[in-house]
């Protein structure tokens, strides 16, 4: 598994993968029926950077980094992540993730903040827990979970040492 910037065409890739996760409605705050338009503009026009993690010729994932907030917060940036459903369970997110902050920390980014973890992601949790970050806040039943409810997001923040 190799992480390369990603192509425009690369989007053909990532969409279903968007599409699924989205559709989902598990862990991103995005409308269900997110269109392919919508996502290629989240995922690709808006974005800073764009990055795909690719295994023997298939991209199994994608990120995207992107300033968090303008002016006096732009020294912040904020990624989003997404795996196939087929290729979890195999590091690509934890290896996404290094890269992201090795990047980050390349275009001059003193810290990495996630507005909006879904409380119930446990293994993205978990996950950016073991990569340093920390939850800063709680933002209690502001996710509305398909099958659970009202579920709390939690915003997790780690500086970028160099």
């Amino acid at each position: 598994m190799f992480i390369r910037e990603a192509a425009p065409q690369d989007f053909a890739q990532i969409w279903p993968i968007v599409r699924d996760i989205t559709a989902a409605g598990e862990t991103y705050a995005l409308p269900h029926d997110l269109d392919e338009a919508a996502a290629r503009q989240l995922w690709m026009d808006a974005p800073r950077r764009t990055f795909v993690a690719e295994q023997d010729g298939r991209i199994v994932g994608s990120y995207y980094l992107k300033t968090n907030q303008a002016g006096g917060g732009s020294h912040v940036c904020n990624c989003g992540y997404a795996v196939a459903a087929d290729a979890r369970g195999q590091g690509i997110a934890g290896a996404m993730c290094r890269h992201s902050q090795d990047v980050a920390r390349e275009l001059g980014y003193l810290a990495m903040q996630f507005n909006f973890v879904v409380s119930t992601n446990v293994g993205a949790v978990r996950l950016w827990t073991a990569h340093g970050f920390e939850t800063v806040g709680r933002l209690p039943r502001a996710f509305r979970h398909p099958t659970l409810g009202l579920v709390d997001a939690l915003v997790m923040y780690k500086e970028l040492t160099p």
